[in-house]
């Protein structure tokens, strides 16, 4: 824990950390003596896991309520951990809830989750990495997804903002790594959180709020993945399935690939359509 503490403290800042993998990174990250900065959109929950991770871990902790969304989102977070010595970077936000295809939604939607899941997450980098490298430690870890692999159907631009968080974390991994500052990409495939669930349950694929989708990698699992691999990057497939998908991948061309994601996808959803996902 004193190892842990020293090489990424005294303070974290984890985005997206209200619900889900999140709040359970951030959790994992004060039970090793490192304070907690938690930042997402509601004021309400974050309180609730800040005050429930004091209570278990002792550790200190800040909320930071903003919509990654909105124009002066990093200038919130910024100005509000200034303060900070920060030591670990944690972006896990940028989860697509709608499921539903392109021309189903205004472009400003897609412009919304551009800037959530990429401007703001290399904002962030950019802006708390340099005093990492001046103090010769620290660690970044930014969640992507399968979807980063190939594109589909309706994921058009949540998968395409996911290549970009893949490939701009492993490009500053590369910048990075050997100036004593951790850096990886977690992969995720399907991962049950509240978020899986609430689409599942929309969509009539599970009957309740309270089951688990079916192949769902827990929590969990995902947390105690990052934990052990954090100085190995620069990037980590999460659990046995995204280990195995990413495999099959190699052996097809990029065209072999599209349509494998898309005969998936209809497979599980039905076809994609211009209203309805």
């Amino acid at each position: 824990m004193v190892e842990f503490a020293d090489k990424y403290g005294p303070w974290a800042v984890v985005v997206g950390a209200s619900d889900g993998v999140g709040a359970l990174f951030a959790e994992r990250v004060a039970l090793n003596g490192v304070n907690v900065a938690l930042v997402a959109r509601r004021q309400h929950v974050l309180e609730e896991v800040a005050a429930g991770i004091g209570e278990r871990t002792g550790a200190m902790t800040r909320t930071v309520a903003v919509d990654l969304t909105a124009p002066e989102a990093v200038h919130v977070i910024i100005d509000n951990t200034a303060d900070l010595e920060v030591g670990m970077l944690v972006y896990c936000a940028g989860g697509d809830p709608n499921y539903q295809a392109f021309l189903a939604n205004p472009v400003s939607a897609a412009e919304a989750l551009l800037r959530r899941n990429c401007l703001v997450m290399m904002q962030l980098c950019h802006h708390y990495a340099a005093p990492m490298v001046e103090r010769g430690r620290g660690g970044i870890v930014n969640f992507t997804s399968g979807a980063a692999l190939a594109g589909g159907p309706n994921m058009v631009v949540y998968g395409a903002s996911k290549a970009f968080d893949l490939v701009f974390t492993e490009g500053l991994w590369t910048e990075l790594h050997d100036k004593g500052v951790d850096v990886l990409a977690l992969v995720l495939g399907k991962t049950d959180t509240p978020s899986l669930r609430q689409l599942e349950y929309r969509r009539g694929q599970i009957a309740s709020l309270d089951e688990i989708p079916k192949g769902a990698v827990p929590a969990a699992v995902v947390i105690d993945d990052a934990f052990a691999n954090l100085s190995h990057g620069p990037t980590l497939m999460v659990g046995p399935e995204m280990r195995m998908a990413a495999e099959v991948f190699k052996s097809l061309s990029r065209n072999e690939a599209v349509n494998l994601v898309m005969q998936a996808s209809v497979a599980m959803m039905g076809p994609s359509n211009g209203g309805e996902g």
